[in-house]
C-alpha cells in the first residue's frame, strides 16, 4: 500500500494533465454510460483525463498476464471475478484490503468480494454482477393454480403440479453444474476445498451429495437431456418452441425466449431460486467482474480514485439502471425496476463464487463435474461418481505445487 500514497501523484500543472489507462469489458457498459462517467470523473478531478480503453472477452487472460508483468500497465483493469486469483497469484496486483472500508466493503455482495480476496488480502473490488434466475411462465402458473416457490420443498411440489399433460414442470439440462453448485452450497458443502495448502475436490462429502440428489429430483420433473448442457440445445428455444413451465437462467434469456416466439412477451415472471428456507433464496454462482489496480500503474492514486467512483453508490445505481446488472452492494438491491434484474438481485444475497484456486481455469477446461452429474442422473452410484471426479479436480488443481 505504500504504493498508493507514494507512487502516481498528479503531475506538476505545467506538464499537462495526467492520463490514467483504464480497461473495461466489451458489454459491460454502454458508449453513453461510458462517456458520462468520463465526463464526470474528469469534471471532479482537475487535471486528470481518463484514456478508457474497450477489451475483448476472448484472450483476456494472457493479455491481462502480460500487462501485470510489464513495466507499462494499464492503470485499472476489470476483470472476470473468477479470475482474481490467478492475476493475484502473479504478484503483480496491488492489495487494496487497507482500502475495504473506505470502498464500503462492509456491504458488497458476498459472491463477488469473496473471489477477490486472496488468503486474507483483498486484490479485486467488486463492480456488478450476475446470477440465474427462474424464468417462469406466468399462464402455466395459473393454469396449474400454482404461485413461485419459495422454498426447494415447494419448489419440488409445484414443479410437480406443473408436469400435467402437455406441460413440462421445468427443462434443466444434466450438466447444468452452475446450478449443482448452488445446491451443494446450501447444504454447507463446496466444489473444493482447502487441504493444507493444496486444494482437493469435495464432491463427495455428505454436504455435496445431498445438493446432487436435489438436482437429481428436481430433474427428474422435466425432459431435459440427462448428457448436455444449457446449450446442447439452447434451452432458450427449448422453453420458447414448447409447453415449458420453468428454467433456470440468467434474466437475459428472457429476451431470447420472446425474440424466438413474440407471443411469451407478457407471458414471462422470474423469481429468485428457492433456498432451504423462505428466509434466504437459494445459493447461486455469481459471475460478473472485479477492478484491479496493477502494481505497475505509473498513476496508483489517480487509479485509486477511478475504482472508488466506479464501484460507489451513485456509478453502481447508474450501471444497474443501464445494464439491469446485480450492483455490488446489497443496498442497492432494488436499484434497477426490471423485474428480472430485482430477482436477480434479491438471488445475490447468497452468492458465492467457485473455489478461489488460481488453478480453478484447469478443472473448467475438463470440466469433470458435467461427467458427475450425467454418471448420477444415468444410474451411477453417486459416491464412487463422486469420487473419481474429485480425483480429476485434486490433480487440476494442484498442478505446479
Amino acid at each position: 500500500m505504500a504504493l498508493l500514497a507514494g507512487c502516481g501523484t498528479s503531475a506538476p500543472a505545467d506538464s499537462g494533465p495526467t492520463t490514467v489507462d483504464v480497461w473495461l469489458m466489451r458489454d459491460s457498459t454502454t458508449d453513453d454510460f461510458t462517456a458520462r462517467f468520463k465526463d464526470d470523473f474528469e469534471k471532479n478531478n482537475p487535471g486528470v483525463r481518463l484514456n478508457i480503453q474497450i477489451q475483448e472477452w476472448d484472450g483476456i487472460g494472457p493479455k491481462v498476464i502480460a500487462a501485470l508483468a510489464s513495466n507499462d500497465a494499464p492503470d485499472v483493469i476489470e476483470v472476470g471475478n473468477t479470475q482474481v486469483a490467478q492475476y493475484a497469484a502473479s504478484g503483480g496486483v496491488v492489495d487494496l484490503s487497507s482500502k475495504v472500508d473506505d470502498l464500503g466493503g462492509a456491504d458488497w455482495i458476498p459472491g463477488l468480494r469473496d473471489p477477490g480476496a486472496i488468503d486474507g488480502k483483498q486484490f479485486g473490488i467488486p463492480y456488478y454482477a450476475a446470477n440465474r434466475v427462474v424464468i417462469y411462465r406466468k399462464d402455466l402458473f395459473e393454469q396449474a393454480g400454482v404461485s413461485p416457490p419459495t422454498t426447494r420443498a415447494e419448489w419440488l411440489a409445484t414443479t410437480e403440479k406443473l408436469n400435467q399433460g402437455a406441460v413440462q414442470g421445468i427443462y434443466l439440462p444434466g450438466q447444468m453444474w452452475y446450478a449443482l453448485a448452488g445446491f451443494i452450497w446450501d447444504e454447507g458443502g463446496d466444489l473444493a476445498v482447502r487441504d493444507g495448502s493444496a486444494w482437493k475436490g469435495a464432491l463427495a462429502t455428505p454436504q455435496a451429495l445431498a445438493g446432487a440428489d436435489f438436482y437429481r429430483r428436481l430433474q427428474a420433473l422435466g425432459k431435459g437431456p440427462k448428457d448436455s448442457d444449457e446449450a446442447k440445445p439452447q434451452q432458450s428455444d427449448v422453453f420458447a418452441n414448447g409447453q415449458v413451465a420453468q428454467l433456470i437462467a440468467v434474466p437475459g434469456a428472457a429476451k431470447l425466449i420472446t425474440k424466438a416466439n413474440p407471443a411469451l412477451a407478457d407471458k414471462l415472471g422470474f423469481f429468485p431460486i428457492p433456498g432451504k428456507s423462505a428466509d434466504m433464496p437459494g445459493a447461486v454462482f455469481t459471475g460478473g467482474s472485479d477492478l484491479i489496480i496493477p502494481l505497475a500503474s505509473a498513476h496508483q492514486d489517480q487509479a485509486y480514485q477511478v475504482v472508488k467512483s466506479l464501484t460507489g453508490p451513485q456509478w453502481q445505481t447508474e450501471l444497474a439502471k443501464t445494464m439491469n446488472y446485480v450492483p455490488n452492494r446489497t443496498s442497492l438491491a432494488k436499484a434497477s425496476s426490471d423485474p428480472g434484474a430485482q430477482a436477480m438481485a434479491l438471488g445475490a444475497r447468497n452468492g458465492h463464487g467457485t473455489p478461489n484456486s488460481p488453478n480453478w481455469a484447469a478443472v473448467e477446461a475438463r470440466n469433470p463435474i458435467k461427467d458427475y452429474l450425467t454418471d448420477i442422473l444415468t444410474g451411477a452410484d453417486p459416491l464412487t461418481a463422486a469420487r473419481e471426479a474429485d480425483a480429476v479436480i485434486t490433480a487440476a488443481l494442484n498442478t505446479g505445487k
